[in-house]
C-alpha cells in the first residue's frame, strides 16, 4: 500500500505548522528564513496537493479552515515530537536545564536558592527565563515550569511546590502609623490589590467589611509591584509569607498578623508526564521539593491549610 506521505513534501508541512502556530505567514517567512511568496507557495502547493484550503486568506489576517484546524492539531504534534527529540539526543541538551517561571517565583524563591542546587549538581547548568504566558514545555526548548495556578495542564505532570497563601505585607512605618493591634485597623488602611482577595483575608481574620466595599485606591495585579509598593510606605499588600521571608526577617517588611487566606491551589513544579524520569528533571524535581519540605514556614503554613508539598493536582 503506498505511503500516503509520499506525495507531501514533509517540509511543507513544516512551512504549514509554522504559519499555524504563528498565526501569520509574514512571521513564519521570518523564523524559517525565507521569503513571504516562498511561504505563501509552499502551503498553495500542500493545499492543491491535499485537495483542500487550509487557510482562509483576508485582507490583514490569515485563518485556519476546518480541514486546517485538523491538520494543523497532528502537525503541531508531529512537529514538538521531533524538535524535543532532536534536542533529547543531543548532548548539550542533557547538560543544561531550562526553566520557566514568573518573575516573583524566580526573584523571591528560585534565585537564593539556585546556587545550592548548581553546588549539588556541578556538571549540569541551569537557564531560567521568566515570563507570564505558561509554556507548553513541549516544543519550545523549556524542561520545567514553575507556575501559580491550580497545576491542571493537559500532558503535564504537576507537583505542588509551595501553597498559595498570603498575608497584609507592609513596611515598619506603615505598621507604626497604623497602629496596628487589630485586624479591623487594616479597614482604614490604603490598600493595593483585588478587592475580592482583601475581602477572603477578612473574612479568615473575623472582620466584616462594608457591603459593598470600599474600591482600592491602586490595583497591579503582579504581587512583586504591589509589594514593592508596600515596602516603600506606600501600601499594604497582600504578599505570600514564604516568598517574601526575607524582607520581613530583614525589617523592610512587616507581617502584622497570623491570618493567611490561601489564593488560588499553590505554586507548581510542572515538567511533561512522558519525560518525568528524564535525569536532569528528576534530579531539579527532587532537590526543589526538599527544599520546601525543609522549611519549617512552609511546613507549618501547609499543616495549617491541610495540603501537602509533592501532591498532585
Amino acid at each position: 500500500m503506498r505511503d500516503v506521505l509520499s506525495n507531501i513534501p514533509v517540509d511543507a508541512l513544516r512551512v504549514f505548522e509554522t504559519a499555524a502556530r504563528l498565526n501569520s505567514f509574514t512571521r513564519a517567512a521570518d523564523q524559517l528564513g525565507m521569503t513571504q511568496a516562498a511561504v505563501s507557495w509552499r502551503i498553495r502547493d500542500l493545499e492543491e496537493r491535499l485537495g483542500h484550503a487550509l487557510f482562509v486568506r483576508r485582507p490583514r489576517a490569515i485563518e485556519l479552515t476546518e480541514h486546517g484546524e485538523r491538520l494543523n492539531h497532528a502537525a503541531g504534534e508531529a512537529m514538538n515530537l521531533l524538535r524535543r527529540a532532536v534536542r533529547d539526543v543531543m548532548e548539550l541538551d542533557n547538560k543544561v536545564l531550562s526553566v520557566t517561571t514568573l518573575q516573583t517565583i524566580a526573584t523571591q524563591w528560585l534565585a537564593t536558592r539556585l546556587g545550592q542546587f548548581q553546588l549539588a549538581n556541578p556538571d549540569l547548568a541551569v537557564k531560567v527565563m521568566t515570563g507570564n504566558t505558561l509554556s507548553n514545555l513541549s516544543g519550545d526548548g523549556m524542561d520545567i515550569g514553575l507556575r501559580y495556578g491550580e497545576g491542571r495542564y493537559p500532558g503535564i505532570e504537576s507537583r505542588l511546590l509551595m501553597p498559595a497563601v498570603f498575608t497584609p505585607l507592609c513596611s515598619p512605618d506603615m505598621a507604626k502609623a497604623l497602629n496596628l493591634s487589630s485586624p479591623e485597623d487594616l479597614l482604614r488602611a490604603p490598600l493595593i490589590g483585588q478587592a475580592i482577595e482583601w475581602d477572603e483575608w477578612f473574612k479568615v481574620a473575623g472582620v466584616k467589611r462594608q457591603s459593598p466595599p470600599a474600591p482600592q485606591q491602586l490595583f497591579i495585579e503582579n504581587q512583586g509591584v504591589e509589594v514593592s509598593t508596600a515596602i516603600s510606605g506606600a501600601n499594604v499588600a497582600l504578599g505570600s509569607p514564604i516568598l517574601y521571608a526575607r524582607e520581613i526577617a530583614m525589617g523592610l517588611l512587616v507581617q502584622p498578623f497570623d491570618h493567611t487566606v490561601q489564593l488560588g491551589a499553590g505554586y507548581w513544579l510542572c515538567y511533561p508526564e512522558n519525560r518525568r524520569a528524564i535525569p536532569k528533571i528528576a534530579r531539579f524535581r527532587d532537590w526543589a521539593l526538599a527544599t520546601t519540605r525543609e522549611d519549617p514556614r512552609v511546613a507549618r503554613l501547609c499543616r495549617e491549610h491541610g495540603i501537602e508539598i509533592g501532591q498532585r493536582p
